[in-house]
């Protein structure tokens, strides 16, 4: 697994994708499992909170790579 990611920064890349298509899977097990499907509202709420979430996560892994060791 060491070799498989040579960096924290591949990691942190690799951490942030695997959220990102949780997101989305479970965006579309919602929109299955709900007889209604997803209102634009709640939809809209969800992709605007997991921007934000995402856009902290690009924000904090550019501050690491800038510190220096």
């Amino acid at each position: 697994m060491g070799a498989l990611f040579e960096s924290d920064e591949a990691f942190y890349f690799a951490i942030g994708g695997f959220v990102a298509a949780c997101f989305c899977v479970g965006l579309a097990v919602l929109a299955l499992v709900r007889p209604a499907g997803i209102g634009t509202r709640e939809l809209g709420g969800f992709v605007v909170g997991f921007g934000l979430f995402m856009a902290s996560y690009v924000i904090a892994m550019v501050v690491y790579r800038y510190v220096p060791s």
